[in-house]
């Protein structure tokens, strides 16, 4: 978005010290407990069948779940390529993986920019390629990462912590019809005229710098409470997707992935909301209508009852899958 480049020349006076950042980051650098299973696991391996891939792509390898399972199956000879914008959870991947390490591949960045890690590996052609969109229970977790409104954190929201504007950069500096623009388009956010006005009137009183204190400001502009869900989720998640310039991603991946599939090659991409779901679908059809690929999933593949059961962050997720004609 033009008005998120715009501010990246502005201040950055009402972020939090990157001394009380790292301090909390410190606390929390631990690998997850327990074993990590991703959502959709066996659906992913089954229609993506990486046992009969020679060069596979993760553009967002996470901690590595579902990049374990699919390395398991393949050859000895075959090529792992993971990307992730999150350079710590990049690091557990590798620790995760690293019985694999002679043919594993990880790179920190955005996954938009495959292409250039390929070029660098001399890869012209991939035979099965994975994203999962959804932010992972880990990031969630981390509360010094600012991603939930459960916990107080610092206002900050990026996946890559190397980025320079975080949540907060966009809550105390982006104009009133900015901040509107963000909740209506990212979030779906009915009431994003009246939660944009309270944000601007409380910051004139001091910035805001956490979690807990716009969740409180967001719900303060909401009549009747929100409905179902906690009032600050959809501006949560569209500042999340602003900061980290999600869609602009998911829109330029697919955009270009189809000249990089080998022929029969599969593409599966996990979305966890309407607006990720729906670049995805129309994207697929589009290369469809041009013979260029082969729908498998005529209708997303959603998580069972169980694994709803053993995770609630799953029930939101849904697998398009496609294969190169």
């Amino acid at each position: 978005m033009k008005l998120i480049k715009d501010l990246s020349k502005r201040s950055r006076s009402t972020s939090l010290p990157r001394s009380a950042m790292e301090q909390s980051a410190a606390s929390c650098r631990r690998l997850p407990g327990g074993t990590h299973v991703p959502v959709l696991q066996k659906e992913v391996i089954e229609y993506l069948q990486p046992a009969r891939c020679t060069v596979f792509l993760d553009g967002t390898v996470g901690l590595g779940g579902h990049a374990y399972a699919c390395l398991k199956l393949m050859r000895s000879d075959s090529v792992f390529i993971g990307l992730d914008k999150d350079r710590e959870s990049l690091g557990f991947a590798e620790e995760a993986l690293k019985e694999f390490k002679e043919r594993l591949y990880l790179f920190h960045g955005d996954y938009k920019a495959f292409e250039s890690h390929c070029a660098a590996l001399n890869i012209k052609r991939l035979d099965g390629v994975l994203l999962d969109l959804g932010i992972s229970s880990y990031q969630l977790e981390q509360s010094f990462r600012g991603f939930s409104f459960h916990k107080n954190a610092p206002l900050d929201m990026r996946m890559d912590r190397t980025a320079l504007l975080s949540a907060s950069d966009l809550v105390n500096n982006l104009s009133e019809p900015e901040l509107a623009q963000i909740l209506k388009r990212f979030g779906e956010e009915r009431w994003h005229a009246r939660i944009a006005r309270r944000i601007v009137a409380e910051r004139k009183k001091s910035p805001i710098l956490s979690t807990l204190t716009l969740a409180e400001i967001i719900s303060s502009a909401i009549p009747f409470g929100g409905g179902r869900i906690h009032p600050a989720t959809r501006s949560f998640q569209a500042l999340r997707i602003a900061v980290n310039r999600e869609l602009e991603s998911l829109e330029e991946f697919m955009g270009k992935i189809v000249e990089y599939l080998s022929p029969q090659a599969r593409i599966g991409i996990i979305s966890f909301h309407s607006l990720e779901d729906r670049i995805v679908k129309h994207a697929l059809k589009r290369y469809a209508a041009e013979k260029r690929v082969k729908i498998l999933t005529k209708k997303p593949l959603v998580p069972s009852e169980e694994e709803v059961a053993a995770n609630k962050r799953a029930r939101s997720a849904k697998l398009r899958v496609a294969e190169r004609i």
